[in-house]
């Protein structure tokens, strides 16, 4: 797709980049928009509209940031570049530091990313947010250190010069690897046997969790008027619980009873440790001979023995892996079982002149080696086995050796998640960003988008399947949480209103979000439902400048047509509420009182708004739009935008991209508010919808079943 950078009659996006980004929803209506000389030479170009044939109709989501859980899509305005990831084998980091294969994982999965805070990049943890499966041509790169991955030409990793393609596709514009081109990450993590839950693992992680924190004993005392006597004690007290069950477990697995008990309450500046112990004499006895030191280092006690010395005296800080004690015959020990399972070691001393000097062994090889001890071993302590803040930097040798176009298609895979990027087979993996509700087509976040429309066929008959099933629970559905319900399509094709229809005859509650003044059109839908309290609306108004407008969205309603709807709205008796989205610094936030007060004139309710977020290539398109027409400020603005957003250009965590951080981004939420307050303005988004009218129908071609 060719870069146009020359503006096109009535749209908005001056160029046709790949990629993938959140959009802005336009609507096709007359607004007094005169052609340019300048650009009459450039056709217009046409929109073409293709059916899209889904399973299903309505969207769970799983978000802070909105305040539903359900919602429908009737149209996709765009989608862009289709970069589906790897073979169903490729392991991904997941939050514990394990990994699982790409096939396998899940919405809501925690899963490594990274974050760029300044010059520097670190792994954080994020979620999937959407799983996708295609067939398509594939390539296979070979690293030099012998990481493999199999991806599609559209699909990119991060390099140190950038994010670049596997490979051009037929398209020349666009950066792509090469030989010797070195990617980010840490590698391929190398393959071993791992431990197996076995007697002598169990016996192996006794012995180090016990000698490591344990305290075991055997006291004599006088007892008045009798002889000597013993007691016998075991405790185990430790700060995480998973290893104290761990070891309570296998303690019981060879029939020695523990009681659990809270050691230490916590304090300011004390953490509350719990604690397991015996005094059975049969009990000490049978512990002492299960942490006996073996002839000789080998087998699953090795593992085990690692796992247990690190649960009770391992620390990971600092991208460091050490294994800390002041007994000599333990720190030789774990040196010699790391040394058996092929992991480098040092052993330093803190406090070398001190009586009793602390001694630690420290793993070598970096955060690939660590994975891989992490896997070997399995401590139980998830804590110790975190990675997030540590920054990206490895000395694995990632350059491409080898990229080889593979026969035939494959299937493969790709996901949505909170950063934007994963780690697959330890490189660093750009990840499908857009809206989990969406799928791929090929398409561009640029003009593409304004021209490439898609709807839901059958959506009315897969929304009454759904909700006639029995086991559905009734709660607010939100029609246009990705894309304007009011498309210009929607005006022959009557999708919104098909559904709309439905959900009126099932007496289901409804949110709306709309530029559009096409919703004036279902006010019979709409006044019947309010009446019942089953539909609250929102009119999105970015702008109330015409000029402004015609340059920011050029195809949507003007100002005064999505007011005549928040007016129409009201007096049909229809709760409605005016949306300020987005704010863009410098460019219209000076609007904001503005838009409220013409919003409440009309008959608003309630507000809300969305920070401008520029997720991907959409900056790329934003910065084109500012240097297009608002050259003179357009540094200022991105300024603006990066002091709202820990100094990037977008903020993907959830509880922050909405309305960004820092001193501008207070300034803007407590205007907002002032306003809010002063013109009686509610900030919630809608009010309680009913759902006690929700009542079920058999789908088509089904019956009802006789009570």
């Amino acid at each position: 797709m060719s870069s146009q950078s020359t503006p096109r009659p009535g749209r908005g996006a001056l160029s046709n980049p790949e990629g993938r980004f959140e959009s802005r929803r336009v609507e096709l209506i007359d607004d007094g928009w005169a052609k340019d000389p300048e650009v009459a030479e450039l056709p217009p170009l046409e929109t073409t509209v293709t059916a899209e044939h889904a399973k299903k109709i309505i969207t769970r989501n799983d978000s802070p940031d909105i305040p539903f859980e359900q919602s429908i899509n009737p149209y996709r305005g765009c989608e862009h570049g289709c970069v589906y990831c790897a073979s169903g084998g490729t392991p991904i980091l997941m939050g514990d530091g394990s990994t699982r294969p790409l096939s396998e994982l899940g919405v809501g999965n925690e899963i490594y990313g990274t974050e760029k805070r300044g010059h520097y990049r670190y792994y954080v943890k994020t979620r999937v947010l959407a799983h996708w499966q295609t067939r398509k041509a594939a390539h296979r790169l070979i690293l030099a250190d012998g990481t493999e991955l199999v991806a599609s030409g559209d699909h990119r990793f991060l390099t140190e010069r950038g994010w670049k393609y596997v490979s051009q596709e037929g398209r020349e514009q666009r950066a792509q690897l090469t030989l010797n081109t070195t990617l980010m990450g840490f590698g391929a993590i190398p393959s071993t046997a791992g431990p197996c839950d076995s007697s002598d693992y169990r016996r192996g992680y006794l012995c180090g969790v016990i000698r490591g924190d344990g305290h075991l004993g055997v006291y004599r005392y006088q007892r008045p008027g009798r002889g000597h006597s013993h007691q016998y004690r075991f405790r185990l007290a430790m700060i995480d619980t998973d290893a104290l069950e761990r070891a309570a477990r296998y303690l019981g697995g060879f029939g020695i009873g523990t009681q659990r008990f809270l050691f230490q309450e916590e304090r300011p500046n004390r953490r509350r440790i719990e604690a397991i112990r015996s005094s059975a004499r049969a009990s000490i006895e049978c512990i002492e001979r299960l942490i006996e030191w073996p002839a000789c280092y080998e087998g699953d006690w090795v593992y085990g023995f690692i796992a247990g010395i690190f649960d009770a005296e391992g620390s990971f800080n600092d991208g460091a892996l050490r294994i800390a004690n002041t007994d000599i015959r333990i720190i030789d020990a774990a040196r010699s079982s790391l040394t058996r399972l092929g992991f480098g070691s040092i052993v330093e001393t803190a406090r070398a002149n001190g009586s009793k000097p602390v001694n630690y062994v420290r793993i070598r090889g970096g955060l690939r080696e660590h994975l891989r001890f992490f896997r070997s071993c399995d401590p139980s302590i998830a804590r110790k086995r975190d990675i997030e803040g540590q920054a990206v930097r490895s000395r694995a040798k990632l350059d491409v050796a080898a990229i080889e176009k593979l026969d035939g298609e494959r299937d493969l895979f790709d996901i949505t998640t909170g950063t934007g990027d994963f780690i697959a087979n330890g490189v660093i993996s750009h990840n499908c960003f857009a809206r989990p509700t969406h799928s791929y087509v090929n398409l561009s976040p640029g003009l593409d988008f304004e021209t490439k429309l898609f709807y839901k066929a059958r959506a009315a008959e897969l929304l009454e399947g759904e909700l006639s099933r029995p086991s559905y629970v009734c709660k607010p559905i939100n029609l246009g949480a990705s894309t304007d319900p009011y498309q210009p399509i929607e005006r022959k094709l009557k999708v919104t209103r098909s559904i709309l229809e439905v959900l009126q005859r099932f007496r289901h509650p409804v949110t709306i979000v709309t530029k559009s003044s096409l919703i004036e059109r279902d006010l019979d839908i709409l006044t019947d439902m309010a009446r019942e309290n089953l539909v609250a609306a929102f009119v999105s108004v970015t702008t109330l400048d015409p000029a402004l407008k015609r340059s920011l969205e050029p195809r949507a309603p003007s100002p005064l047509a999505r007011l005549h709807a928040v007016r129409a709205l009201c007096e049909a008796g229809v709760p409605i509420g005016i949306f300020v989205a987005p704010v863009i610094p410098a460019v219209n936030d000076h609007e904001i009182e503005r838009i409220l007060e013409a919003g409440a004139k009309a008959g608003a309710e309630s507000a809300g708004y969305v920070l401008v977020r520029l997720p991907y290539e959409v900056k790329t398109l934003f910065r084109e739009w500012l240097d297009g027409h608002m050259p003179d400020r357009a540094a200022h603005v991105m300024s603006l935008i990066g002091a709202m957003r820990g100094g990037r250009d977008n903020d993907p965590r959830f509880g922050t991209r909405m309305r960004g951080v820092g001193p501008y981004a207070d300034l803007i939420a407590r205007r907002f508010e002032t306003a809010c307050r002063r013109l009686g303005l509610s900030r919630k988004r809608g009010n309680s919808l009913a759902t006690a009218h929700f009542r079920r129908f058999p789908a088509a071609g089904g019956q009802l079943n006789l009570l």
